[in-house]
């Protein structure tokens, strides 16, 4: 049975489970509390994802295991590499292709512009280091022959479903009120943006496709926007005005006193202070893959969380 295994019900996973379950796949969301989207397809466990052996049963047969986990910002470094250990031993056991959704901080600062596949991993900061281990961990195990295994990179997520994200819950709503927008360091700095939907096509496609296994993919984005022109783009669908500030670094200080989050972002502010542009040549014509333009993305994401204000009231 072509069946498989997503590890994580947030946008990422469940975005993967509703496209494989649309085209008739069975699959089974493995989260910490048993949720997930509802489908006669798709089976919820309930399980740790450091739980080595509950992960075994659950790709016992799988054709694939997707990494979709997401652990708290400000716990990388603890919470990471049990889960990612135990991810890889179910794969060695089962046989399923591991498929790891991996953003873009192992290139980490002063990297060349556009970043490729194949730019070297210089990150030195936790969260990027950490990134860039676990990349090279699954990819040396694959090419160990110790499991099969590949991942994709995106870059800061938008769209259907996603909350915590830059383009996220803490924007979009602002957006359609037609209230002011804060945002992290330059507003007018090409920075990719990766949209939910081309990020889960991404994963499916490197997962079925022999010729993805053992070498990183990147997810194919638009022409980079600015950070200004990519809530435009929000106000134009909505038919809203707004006003874009921009946050200064001393103001992340502060504020990481009292949210670790903010604590955290200080050491990606580089990102958004300073061009953050991803080459998605590769992928796209191995697979013949697309990215969704910006006036359609925004458009898809006004629209879902437009929904969402009216279901709440």
């Amino acid at each position: 049975m072509n069946h498989h295994v997503v590890i994580g019900a947030g946008p990422v996973g469940s975005g993967i489970a509703e496209l494989l379950a649309r085209r008739g796949t069975p699959v089974t969301v493995v989260t910490r509390s048993g949720t997930g989207i509802d489908h006669p397809l798709v089976s919820k466990l309930q399980a740790d994802a450091t739980d080595t052996d509950a992960l075994g049963r659950a790709a016992a047969g799988a054709a694939a295991i997707y990494n979709c986990a997401n652990p708290p910002y400000h716990k990388w470094a603890s919470d990471w590499p049990p889960m990612h250990r135990a991810m890889m031993t179910a794969a060695e056991r089962s046989g399923a292709v591991l498929v790891m959704m991996d953003n873009l901080y192992a290139f980490g600062p002063g990297s060349g512009m556009p970043m490729r596949e194949g730019d070297a991993l210089n990150a030195t900061g936790t969260k990027g280091a950490m990134r860039a281990r676990m990349a090279r961990e699954l990819l040396e195990a694959h090419a160990a022959g110790r499991l099969r295994g590949t991942l994709a990179r995106a870059s800061d997520f938008y769209g259907p479903q996603v909350l915590g994200s830059v383009l996220g819950e803490r924007v979009v709503p602002q957006v359609l009120a037609g209230k002011k927008v804060s945002l992290l360091g330059s507003l007018d700095t090409p920075h990719s943006i990766s949209y939910m939907g081309d990020v889960a096509t991404t994963l499916v496609t490197i997962a079925e496709d022999e010729r993805a296994w053992g070498r990183p993919w990147h997810v194919p984005n638009a022409p980079a926007p600015t950070q200004r022109e990519a809530v435009q783009a929000f106000a134009t669908a909505a038919g809203t005005t707004v006003k874009v500030r921009a946050v200064p670094k001393p103001a992340l200080s502060a504020l990481g006193l009292f949210v670790p989050m903010m604590r955290e972002l200080k050491e990606t502010w580089y990102q958004f202070a300073e061009p953050w542009v991803t080459d998605s040549t590769l992928t796209e014509q191995t697979f013949g893959l697309t990215a969704t333009s910006l006036e359609d993305g925004a458009a898809a994401t006004v629209v879902w969380w437009g929904n969402q204000q009216l279901l709440s009231n």
